[in-house]
């Protein structure tokens, strides 16, 4: 069996499913448009995220086979976003500074940077992890 790298804690997805029925562990493995239909709908009435419960080990494996491992951490990144993100430490995090001051001085960039950033994280931490690998 080949090593299979391990870019999101499933015991972080868990933690994180408990506020799934706003989507929150959809968007921390990269399904940005179930997330968003989960914060609207509250996990489908309920419903999906209790079916979410038993599909995490899924997600996790496929989330791990999707990003790039590297320097920066998933976890952290996700729960600097979560809870700290209109100061945006997350950005900071992944060596963008000049974007992580504007969102310090703007809340966010008045929010609308935040909901972008969950759209996207997982994507722009693998980014930055090649950028890092091929330095």
């Amino acid at each position: 069996m080949a090593n299979r790298q391990n870019t999101h804690n499933m015991l972080l997805g868990y933690l994180i499913w408990i506020f799934g029925f706003l989507g929150s562990h959809r968007f921390y493995y990269g399904k940005p448009i179930t997330g968003t239909i989960w914060f609207f709908t509250f996990g489908l009435f309920f419903i999906g995220w209790i079916i979410d419960l038993f599909l995490i080990p899924s997600m996790d494996e496929e989330a791990d086979s999707r990003f790039r491992e590297g320097e920066v951490n998933y976890s952290i990144g996700w729960l600097l976003l979560t809870f700290t993100g209109v100061f945006g430490l997350h950005r900071m995090y992944m060596g963008k500074w000049i974007t992580g001051i504007i969102y310090l001085l703007t809340g966010g960039l008045f929010l609308m940077g935040i909901l972008y950033d969950f759209w996207t994280l997982n994507d722009q931490i693998s980014e930055r992890n090649r950028e890092v690998t091929f330095s």
